[in-house]
């Protein structure tokens, strides 16, 4: 095995509350438009919280990527990432194959994760019916959308992919910690090609355990845009999101030998655990823990702090934002004055769980492309903690160009994960 392969990203697809597919996010990016809403259905299940991110107009869009047939076993977050993967293949240069091509992809696989997708079905289908004595009428496909793997095992079949094909689940660390593992498999010569990604579907059932937990914002319910408030004195808490962000991994070799259009280099990419020690728990990082992992990226990345251009934070609007900011700045060893950009952009699409890390880096690659940093929206009263570094928080979109961005992601059970990459010239 080669462990010095380059590792590049050359396909981008997603499906976000405030835009479906590349065009459509990347404008709602620039203009720090909210995908937040009001839902009524948990206005009517009298959650706390009553707004909420759901990716929009999806059902008008199934029939062009998938048959009838396949969409009877499919349920939301089968979807959402199906679509955000064929999405970046066809970004990627790459060509849908026919579904009597016997042509496998044995260099091509895929690790696509999950928070809590698929309890939805579980809940709405699985359990109703076997609770009524209907267990023969669920239908033969229920194993296929409830099961953990039914996200990667779906688009096994739909790319005729035949490397490694696997679901991960780390909290809300899952989508960074799919980019980590692609980016590995790739690095040392076990694939030449990966989708890498998370997704989570938009339902009461996964987002109920949240509300329960009083981590959800329930005072902005009359005003959903304003809602999400990463960095913001008056943040009460997260606001919930779903949808699905997937990156196409490449070797550098694979990538110049079709003439693919390289979006940027994976330089780092670095994952562990607090052990729920210093401070640490189920629900609170390990602040040691986190510059740990900051500082494992750098170096493997091999840049200095000062080189980052921009930092797309985890960022939720929680107690945690302070910590992160702080940890930020001590990992890198910046002063306020020195710390680059960091923006959140759940901001924008709430928080996703464990499609976030994922709907997060395909916004970090398209600023690092494109050369904007766009606008962490709602924190107009910086936290009184944060303000020393408030001139590091774009309140509107930056256009400049940018060398090195760094991606966080930080999850229950005391995980983190960040992300490294480099715009490819």
């Amino acid at each position: 095995m080669n462990k010095q392969r380059r590792v590049v990203v050359t396909g981008l697809g997603v499906i976000a509350p405030n835009g479906v597919g590349l065009k459509e996010y990347e404008a709602a990016l620039r203009a720090g438009r909210s995908g937040i809403r009001k839902v009524a259905k948990l206005e009517e299940l009298n959650f706390r919280c009553q707004v909420g991110g759901a990716p929009q107009g999806v059902r008008d869009m199934v029939h062009s990527y998938f048959s009838d047939e396949d969409l009877l076993a499919m349920n939301e977050a089968m979807t959402y990432s199906a679509m955000a993967a064929i999405d970046a293949w066809r970004d990627a240069g790459l060509t849908v194959p026919a579904r009597d091509d016997n042509n496998v992809q044995w260099d091509t696989g895929c690790i696509i994760g999950s928070g809590l997708s698929g309890i939805d079905t579980t809940a709405s289908v699985l359990v109703p019916n076997i609770d009524a004595k209907r267990v023969r009428r669920m239908g033969s496909t229920v194993v296929e959308q409830t099961m953990a793997s039914c996200v990667s095992a779906k688009l096994s079949g739909l790319l005729a992919l035949g490397n490694q094909v696997s679901t991960n689940s780390s909290a809300c660390n899952t989508g960074t910690e799919a980019i980590q593992d692609a980016f590995l498999r790739i690095k040392c010569g076990l694939a030449e090609r990966m989708l890498a990604g998370g997704v989570e579907a938009a339902s009461p059932y996964i987002w109920g355990g949240f509300d329960a937990m009083r981590v959800l914002n329930s005072g902005s319910n009359d005003q959903p845009e304003k809602a999400s408030r990463p960095m913001s004195q008056s943040a009460g808490g997260f606001i919930p999101g779903s949808g699905a962000g997937v990156l196409v991994l490449e070797s550098l070799e694979s990538a110049q030998a079709r003439g693919a259009r390289i979006y940027a280099e994976v330089l780092a990419c670095f994952v562990n655990c607090g052990g729920h020690r210093m401070g640490g728990s189920m629900t609170a990082p390990n602040c040691e823990s986190v510059k740990r992992c900051i500082r494992g990226a750098v170096q493997m990345a091999g840049i200095s702090p000062s080189q980052i251009s921009t930092i797309n934070g985890h960022l939720t609007a929680t107690m945690g934002d302070p910590l992160e900011v702080k940890n930020w700045a001590e990992a890198l060893g910046l002063g306020p004055d020195k710390l680059p950009p960091i923006n959140s952009t759940k901001s924008m699409i709430g928080h996703a769980l464990g499609a976030a890390g994922a709907l997060e880096a395909v916004a970090t690659v398209l600023q690092l492309h494109k050369g904007f940093i766009h606008a962490s929206i709602n924190c107009e009263d910086v936290h009184e903690d944060i303000k020393p570094f408030a001139s590091s928080i774009p309140h509107q979109t930056i256009e400049r160009p940018l060398e090195i961005a760094a991606k966080s992601s930080f999850g229950f059970g005391d995980v983190n994960g960040c992300s490294i990459y480099r715009k490819w010239i």
